[in-house]
Formats: structure tokens, C-alpha cells, sequence
């Protein structure tokens, strides 16, 4: 049986809590046995207790001291440090965990560039954050340097709840043992998945206009948020959640709300609220650095909602398991068969059903929650952009019609490319990311380079990366897809392809990426086919209208009318209500 979270953090560490007291102890028997000096017990309880920060002090200063040292053996500097008043930065911990509660995601950190610069170390609990927005430093960590950083085990800990061993909580030869098994699931287009998304864009609009029927508004995100995860499970499982039965929920504001009880309660629901609460508590680990065991001590909070997500995942993964049967195992190399499921293909491949679960829920969050925020974000724009809206509707009608959209139609729609591309710029789905370095290096800088011990937590921020004016330009706050196609590309894009990394870069690229273009390419085809005007209706959802001052930040024109926050993907806070206008196709 699994030890609670926190007992399980405490006891490796026990010797280290033991030994400070336990030395005063040994030095006060010393005293008193060899040298007559006696110890009064008041004195020795009040060393013991004060042999802790006395402890951690000469630890922090000589990890300081020999940090600097080495620094200044490279000719460099360590990260420069935001100040803080307490002992361990609990004042910034602290104000930290407000910010993100009540404004808008990156504030606090672009705040603090405005004193610091892009890069700059915020340490919390004596552990060292550098932080990062800059192009050329992030392409050290994920691309030109990628061997000298990783994951590493602080983060392997927060997520393997949820992630278990999988592809995006692994590191070293478990990593390329994992991206080796997906990699060739990913390697082709299948028209089949036109076949997927088709069947789900359509029942899921269908729900749309049913519901607009009734006079109130939707929850788009609630709703591409089911579209995306049923077909994420077809893809992944060859059997879908289904959570596009469920019925639609009712605006928060709305009569129906009240008596709508069953909503979350539906099977078809409960897949996807667990699914998202496991993200919630996952994400939350990290504002308490490796010490969040003891904010769930005595219960690990994201076992219950894993157990309810392999109610649905186990049974699939035995009936895939039994379907193999005695037959020979396939070679890794042997090709992908058409119309195979990625759960065919891995059980293929491995027996583990350890590795499959934790594999196919890799890329479930992946494939999911990154096209799902897309979509939501899209939506908002084109309820913020009519003219925009138009635009992309007449390039759809134009080019598809009302036929189902083909590869070559996607390919061929630049200004859709263009919209997706600028939703992908001013809301990433991974708004901030980490890794941990693995060895000491040196990040070169006009200002002096910069040290970078082994073993430093290494945030950096394409969301906030994204937003900076003197890499995009003055107009880097606002929203305009020309920006691809004009000028501006050459300009800025073209000469530093690192300002723009919704999916990543280097190795660990998004594997799954053309499979998102598509699926976001496809949904926005299929609904601009249909409607003609989306309206944002934010006060029907008391949690989605941002509170006076929330959108303030220098990476924000201030203008946003919905809440984004983010857990491990971004997401809009009580969601984003809307109404739409549908029109036939036909009579355009």
C-alpha cells in the first residue's frame, strides 16, 4: 500500500530534519562529558530548534558562494533576483498565487520585466526559478542545447498522477522509447480522421443551433471541448466518450440552470470533469515547488478523478490486450496499418498495460486540451472580429462551398492558416513550460552571460514571448492575422522563427501537429459554412467577466472580456458564452 503524499516526502528527508538537532545534541553531550561544561535544558531545547534555519542559512549561503564562484570562473553573472522581504520568498509565493487568481495570466511576470529584463531568477522556498522569455535562450533549452536539459524528477513527481511514465513526464532513453512508439502513428495524413472530425462537427453544431433555438446562450468552449475529446478517444481508442450526448449546459444566469441538475452528473460527463480536475490539482503542485506533498498529506487529490477516467480507458485497453491474443509481437519498425487506432497500434508494439494507459493519456491531453483552447480562443476573435469573421467566411464559401473541406482545401485557405496562426501567437495552449538543467551552463548575453547552475528549474513563457513589441512588433497587443501575410512576417517571423512556438520546438516538437491544424481547420470550415455572426455574452456567466484591472499588463492591450487562466493548457474561466446567427450556405 502506497505511503500518504506527505508521509512518503517526509521520511526520505528525515536524516536531513534529524541532523541539525541531532548535532547540537551530540555537541552539548561532548561539552558535558569530555570539557565539565553543562548545558542548561532551556539552552539546549532553544539550539536544537534554532539549529534549523542556522542549518538551512549555511546551506543557502555556501550554495550562493559556490554558484558565484563558478559564475565567475565562466566570465559570467548569475540570474539577476527579484527581491523579496521574507525568508524564503514566501511574500512572492504568496502574491504570487493572488495574481494569478485575480489578473491575467503573466502579469506578474511581465511586471517583473519591466525592472529585470526578460530573464531573471525568482526563488521561492531557497529553490532557484530562472525565468526566460527570450527567443535565444528558450532555443538553447528546447533545441541547440536540448541534451543538457529535462523534464527532471520535480516535475516527473507533480504530473505522474496523471501522466504516469508517459512521453510528456519522461525523460533520457524512457523518452525516446515512448516518442519512438507514437512517432509513426503521426508520420501520415488519414482521411479518416476527416471522416472523425465530420461525424463530431456536426452533432456537436447541431447541439449549437438547438440550443440557440431556446433563446440562450452556449458555452463554445464547453462545446469544442467535447468535440475535441470524442474525437480524441475515436482516434486514440477507435471508441469515444460520447460526451457530445450530454446534454448542453444552461448559461449560469438562465431559469433552466436551476431545475439543469443532471448536466454534470450525465455518464457522458463525467470522463471529461474528471479529466479536467486531474489537470487542476496537477497544475496546482507547482506553486509549491517539490514541497507540495505537504499541502496533500495525508490523500494524493488526483487519484480520485484518474480512477474515474480508468473506468472508461481500462476496460479498452483488456479488450485490445485479449483481441492480440497469442499472436507474435510486431516489430516497432513495421508500419501502421490504415484505419488502426493508436491504442492498436501500441498494444502491437508492448504487453505493459502500464505503458499503453499512460501513453494513450499523454496524448489524450495533448490532443485534446491544446485544439479544444484553440478552438474556444478562435471563437472568442471571431465574436471580437466580425469583420475578421466575414472575411474568413468568404474564404471559405468561396473555396469549399458547402461541401465537406478536403486536405487540399485546408492547404489552399491562407487567410484561415493565417487566423489560426494569430490565435496560436496571442493564446498558446501551453502558456508557460519548464524544464531542469542537467549540467552547468552558460546563456551568452550582450550584458553579460549568464550562469546557469545543474539542477536549476528553467521556466520560460511563449505566451509572454508572443506579446513582446520589440520581437513583433508595436502592434504586438492586438489581434491581426494579416500579420502572417503582409510584411510584417519578413520582417520580424521570417529572420527569428524561435518568437513563434505554439508547439514547441526541437526534439520534443508536438508530434500532433498537422493532426491539430487540421482538426481546427476543419471545425472553423464547418461552423463559418453555417453561421454568419457570433455575439460574446459574458454576463450571462458571473465567473467569465473579468473583475476592473484584470487585463492590465504591458502584454495586453487591456481589452479582453473573458477570464483565460491556465492549469497545465490554457482555458477561459466559466467559460465563453455566446450566441451565433446560422445561415445556409446555400443562400449566401
Amino acid at each position: 500500500m502506497a505511503l500518504p503524499p506527505g508521509l512518503a516526502f517526509l521520511l526520505p528527508n528525515l536524516p536531513l530534519l534529524l541532523a541539525p538537532p541531532a548535532a547540537v545534541y551530540l555537541a552539548a553531550y561532548v561539552a558535558e562529558t569530555y570539557f565539565a561544561v553543562g548545558v542548561p535544558g532551556w539552552a539546549l531545547a532553544l539550539a536544537c530548534v534554532l539549529s534549523w534555519p542556522a542549518a538551512l542559512a549555511a546551506v543557502v549561503f555556501w550554495y550562493d558562494f559556490k554558484a558565484a564562484r563558478e559564475a565567475a570562473a565562466r566570465g559570467a553573472r548569475l540570474p539577476r533576483q527579484i527581491a523579496a522581504k521574507y525568508p524564503g520568498s514566501v511574500d512572492l509565493m504568496a502574491s504570487n498565487n493572488k495574481e494569478v487568481e485575480d489578473h491575467v495570466i503573466g502579469y506578474r511576470l511581465s511586471e517583473f520585466a519591466r525592472t529585470y529584463g526578460w530573464t531573471f531568477n525568482i526563488r521561492l522556498l531557497f529553490q532557484d526559478r530562472v525565468f526566460t522569455a527570450e527567443p535565444e535562450y528558450i532555443k538553447r533549452i528546447l533545441a541547440t542545447d536540448f541534451n543538457n536539459y529535462e523534464k527532471g524528477a520535480v516535475f516527473h513527481a507533480q504530473m505522474k498522477s496523471l501522466l504516469g511514465s508517459g512521453v510528456f513526464n519522461a525523460d533520457g532513453e524512457l523518452w525516446k522509447f515512448h516518442r519512438g512508439m507514437t512517432r509513426p502513428f503521426f508520420s501520415r495524413d488519414r482521411i479518416s480522421h476527416f471522416d472523425m472530425f465530420d461525424r463530431h462537427a456536426e452533432e456537436a453544431l447541431n447541439h449549437a443551433k438547438t440550443r440557440l433555438a431556446e433563446g440562450v446562450a452556449i458555452d463554445w468552449q464547453d462545446l469544442v471541448s467535447r468535440f475535441t475529446l470524442d474525437s480524441a478517444t475515436e482516434f486514440l481508442f477507435g471508441q469515444d466518450v460520447r460526451s457530445l450526448s450530454a446534454p448542453l449546459p444552461y448559461p449560469p444566469t438562465a431559469p433552466q440552470a436551476a431545475r439543469d441538475t443532471g448536466a454534470r452528473a450525465h455518464p457522458a460527463n463525467r470522463f471529461a470533469h474528471a479529466f479536467l480536475e486531474a489537470q487542476l490539482t496537477s497544475a496546482r503542485r507547482s506553486r509549491y515547488t517539490a514541497a507540495w506533498p505537504l499541502w496533500e498529506f495525508w490523500a494524493n487529490k488526483v487519484d480520485a478523478p484518474v480512477r474515474v477516467m480508468d473506468e472508461f480507458v481500462q476496460p479498452l485497453l483488456r479488450d485490445a490486450l485479449a483481441r492480440k491474443g497469442r499472436a507474435a509481437k510486431a516489430r516497432a519498425e513495421e508500419a501502421v496499418e490504415d484505419g488502426a487506432t493508436l491504442l492498436e497500434h501500441l498494444v502491437k508494439l508492448t504487453d505493459d498495460p502500464q505503458i499503453i494507459r499512460d501513453e494513450t493519456l499523454n496524448i489524450l491531453l495533448a490532443g485534446r486540451d491544446t485544439t479544444a483552447i484553440t478552438l474556444t480562443m478562435a471563437g472568442y476573435m471571431l465574436a471580437e472580429h466580425p469583420k475578421i469573421l466575414q472575411r474568413l467566411r468568404k474564404e471559405v464559401l468561396d473555396t469549399v462551398g458547402s461541401r465537406r473541406p478536403t486536405y487540399d482545401d485546408i492547404r489552399d485557405m491562407k487567410y484561415l492558416r493565417a487566423f489560426i496562426n494569430e490565435v496560436l501567437r496571442m493564446y498558446p495552449p501551453v502558456p508557460f513550460n519548464v524544464r531542469f538543467s542537467t549540467a552547468p551552463t552558460v546563456w551568452p548575453s550582450p550584458e553579460g552571460d549568464i550562469y546557469i547552475p545543474a539542477g536549476t528549474r528553467c521556466m520560460y513563457s511563449v505566451f509572454i514571448m508572443h506579446r513582446r513589441k520589440d520581437l513583433w512588433g508595436p502592434d504586438a497587443d492586438k489581434f491581426d492575422p494579416d500579420r502572417f501575410l503582409d510584411e510584417r512576417l519578413s520582417k520580424y517571423l521570417t529572420p527569428n522563427p524561435f518568437i513563434f512556438l505554439p508547439f514547441n520546438a526541437g526534439p520534443r516538437i508536438c508530434l500532433g501537429q498537422q493532426f491539430a491544424y487540421n482538426e481546427v481547420s476543419f471545425m472553423l470550415i464547418r461552423l463559418l459554412q453555417h453561421v454568419a455572426k457570433i455575439e460574446l455574452h459574458p454576463e450571462v456567466s458571473p465567473k467569465s467577466v473579468p473583475s476592473p484591472g484584470w487585463a492590465t499588463s504591458m502584454m495586453t492591450d487591456g481589452q479582453d472580456k473573458v477570464v483565460f487562466k491556465s492549469h497545465l493548457t490554457m482555458y477561459v474561466q466559466g467559460g465563453l458564452w455566446v450566441t451565433m446567427d446560422f445561415e445556409d450556405p446555400e443562400e449566401h
